[in-house]
């Protein structure tokens, strides 16, 4: 079954990724803040980001790991388990505040979503013999063959070293034919460091991804992870990760690739052997709600980004951008070099007033609105990356965040001096009334 190879992502930057989250994906969550954590705990640029996730497969701090997160919606499950059952992680959607009337003890409809992902009781064994039966003769060890679950994990050596493979049945909550079907996207190297990415719909309406990454983004020269998502046009997705290790993490690299080519591991995620195993997935409740859609007052990714552009100097080029509700960011190139700007507009933000603002730079204009000014080496950038953050809040508690570092994206190494941004103009940008106006569309 030919891949429709409906975008590559090899060489020049691109401008198709909406960007995230997870992503991934999960999108690393640093940036904003040079003096602690808690203002993206507080529900800064992570909120903004890990919603980016839930609309696209995860990759989770740049590593090309399953973080339980959502095509049109969130499927559960570890691919790296040992077969029992799912396991939910904490990227999902944060829970939505019940009505008045709602039972205290009743689960939310997410509850319910996340308890029927995890009593999939697919027999390990069989999804085992599905992946041999559909790669290359080797010698393969299995964890917990005599369990049941969603995904198995193997140890897979064809004489030129051990590699574990891993791979997980889920549903989402919409086909590769509905909305959901458009979020299997290659992520932008603004967040992810990979070599190679290829994505498209299938002959039958279904849609691939087949990535060639790094499990450590930051240290190439350590294991490869390179992994293949299938999403069908009725709503199952099969993932599949294979590495150049024994395990995932904590293993010495035991050889120069993954075992399988992406053409190997496309055969894998749409042989036909799947479908038994997949309908035997529970069903998953379903909702009028989006998870991934707008929440009251939040602007949407292409809002954001064209604000964003209307209010930025001249002489600066566009050289990538992404965004989704809530969330954008570009890319700069004044001719010094690149440089990642970012950008949270969030409503409804008071609550966190005396984390965000308690402490450091903080000035307090006529009209009540609280700047803070951050500047500093960024946690998890590369060599010689500094950022530059300007954080602000009404007294009606509407918060702008923008940042700027001197390279072009996380982990990536210094590209200039300073980030193209200076202090003034990124408190410019984030008192613009524009951003009032754009969330109230």
């Amino acid at each position: 079954m030919p891949q429709n190879e409906g975008s590559q992502h090899d060489d020049a930057p691109h401008e198709g990724f909406e960007e995230e989250l997870g992503a991934v994906l999960r999108s690393t969550g640093e940036g904003f803040s040079t003096d602690g954590r808690r203002e993206l705990v507080a529900g800064g640029l992570t909120r903004g980001k890990r919603r980016l996730v839930r609309r696209r497969l995860a990759v989770t701090g740049g590593a090309l790991a399953l973080a339980a997160v959502g095509i049109g919606g969130v499927y559960g499950g570890s691919v790296l388990g040992t077969g029992g059952p799912a396991k939910a992680a904490g990227v999902a959607a944060a829970p939505k505040p019940t009505s008045g009337t709602a039972k205290p003890t009743e689960p939310s409809l997410e509850e319910k979503r996340r308890q029927a992902m995890q009593q999939a009781q697919i027999p390990v064994k069989d999804i085992a013999a599905v992946i041999q039966a559909n790669t290359p003769a080797g010698q393969w060890q299995f964890e917990g063959l005599d369990d049941k679950g969603q995904s198995a994990l193997g140890v897979y050596d064809d004489g030129d070293g051990k590699a574990a493979v891993s791979v997980g049945l889920y549903r989402s909550a919409g086909g590769a034919g509905e909305a959901g079907g458009g979020q299997v996207e290659c992520p932008s190297r603004v967040h992810v460091d990979f070599d190679k990415c290829t994505t498209g719909r299938l002959p039958g309406g279904d849609r691939l991804m087949v990535i060639q990454g790094y499990e450590y983004p930051d240290r190439r020269e350590d294991t490869k992870n390179w992994r293949a998502v299938l999403l069908t046009k009725d709503g199952f997705v099969v993932d599949a990760s294979e590495w150049n290790a024994p395990a995932q993490k904590g293993a010495a690299v035991s050889r120069e690739n993954p075992p399988f080519t992406a053409t190997q591991l496309k055969a894998l995620v749409t042989s036909d052997d799947w479908r038994p195993l997949l309908e035997q997935l529970p069903k998953v409740p379903k909702t009028d709600v989006d998870p991934g859609a707008a929440r009251p007052g939040e602007a949407s990714g292409p809002e954001i980004q064209t604000t964003l552009r209307s209010l930025l100097p001249k002489g600066l080029r566009v050289k990538d951008k992404g965004g989704d509700y809530g969330y954008g960011f570009l890319v700069l190139d004044d001719g010094k070099g690149k440089s990642l700007v970012e950008i949270n507009v969030q409503p409804n933000m008071g609550g966190a007033l005396g984390d965000l603002f308690g402490s450091g730079d903080v000035t307090t204009l006529p009209d009540g609105r609280k700047v803070k000014v951050t500047q500093g080496f960024a946690e998890k950038g590369g060599s010689g990356v500094v950022s530059w953050g300007v954080d602000t809040m009404t007294p009606e508690g509407f918060r702008v965040v923008i940042s700027s570092m001197n390279a072009g994206g996380h982990r990536q190494d210094a590209t200039r001096d300073k980030p193209a941004l200076t202090i003034e103009q990124l408190k410019a940008i984030a008192l613009s009334p524009k951003w009032q106006k754009a969330s109230a569309k």
